[in-house]
């Protein structure tokens, strides 16, 4: 039996995910007849159709689909190698954390102060959305991404995402902001800081809702530095994790209110499984598994 030629697979791939041949032509710089071509012969050589044929537009049969997941993950195993044996040449890479940019510096720091105390690994340290990082992760340009939410809908089944902590959101702000004697009459007098961060925003719109209470917001912010700038200046209380302000708490720059809001803030490191994990990785979510 003739052995599976690759660059046909590959074409194939491409295609399925644009859905359309020319367009695919013009990104691989080949001609659209060649490109015809060679899905033709990958049709004739597993003795199926792999897509259905609308005018422009290639819909994916039933094959197609099994034969796209396989080449998922045929060219994801293909990148693992790659980047494996890259690894073994050069023993110095850094392990590359990717965050999500509302999550909080002082948390970033926490997960990764046991690398800097040892200096066992150097660290390649961005930021970004949460699609901008995921993309990045699942080709392998990012080792772990740091964030408060799981991967949403299908992508969750090619993530493992671990729940590394969990932290209570609390309201954190000047003292002469910290008055009244129940939590819906604070919540109704003080400003509100918010972050973007949908995990907080909902379970506080929800506290909110419960308690019959309108809110003043004063600011919206998607940057937990900015949050703790806010809340030092005094334009209100910011709902976020303690250890946002932890530096300002220590030095009595502001306050906590003394109040439960029953929100808490769930941390994940999400990562691509890999017959290779870096091996700083391995260390800090074993750390954290022994704690």
């Amino acid at each position: 039996m003739a052995t599976l030629n690759y660059n046909h697979l590959r074409y194939f791939r491409a295609v399925a995910r644009t859905g359309h041949l020319g367009r695919t032509a013009q990104a691989l710089n080949v001609s659209q007849s060649a490109l015809s071509t060679q899905i033709k012969t990958l049709e004739d050589r597993i003795g199926q159709a792999l897509f259905d044929r609308t005018g422009r537009t290639l819909t994916l049969t039933e094959a197609g689909r099994i034969a796209l997941d396989y080449a998922d993950r045929i060219f994801s195993a293909g990148d693992e190698l790659v980047a494996t044996l890259e690894r073994r040449r050069n023993m110095a890479q850094p392990l590359k954390v990717g965050a999500l940019s509302t999550l909080s510096r002082n948390f970033q720091l926490q997960f990764l102060r046991p690398l800097f105390a040892s200096q066992s690994a150097r660290i390649d340290l961005r930021s970004g959305s949460m699609a901008a990082l995921m993309a990045d992760l699942e080709i392998q340009a990012l080792d772990v991404v740091l964030t408060t939410e799981v991967p949403p809908g299908g992508a969750a089944g090619r993530f493992a995402a671990r729940k590394i902590a969990e932290q209570s959101v609390g309201l954190h702000g000047r003292p002469d902001f910290l008055t009244g004697d129940t939590l819906a009459d604070l919540l109704r007098t003080a400003p509100l800081i918010l972050p973007t961060d949908a995990v907080i925003r909902t379970q506080v719109e929800d506290l909110l809702h419960r308690l019959g209470v309108t809110a003043t917001i004063a600011a919206s912010v998607d940057d937990m530095a900015m949050v703790r700038l806010l809340a030092r200046e005094g334009l209100g209380l910011a709902v976020t994790p303690a250890v946002v302000l932890a530096d300002e708490i220590a030095y009595g720059l502001v306050a906590t209110a003394p109040f439960d809001l029953g929100v808490v803030e769930p941390f994940f490191a999400v990562t691509l499984p890999r017959t290779y994990p870096h091996p700083a990785l391995q260390g800090l979510l074993a750390d954290i598994e022994e704690a």
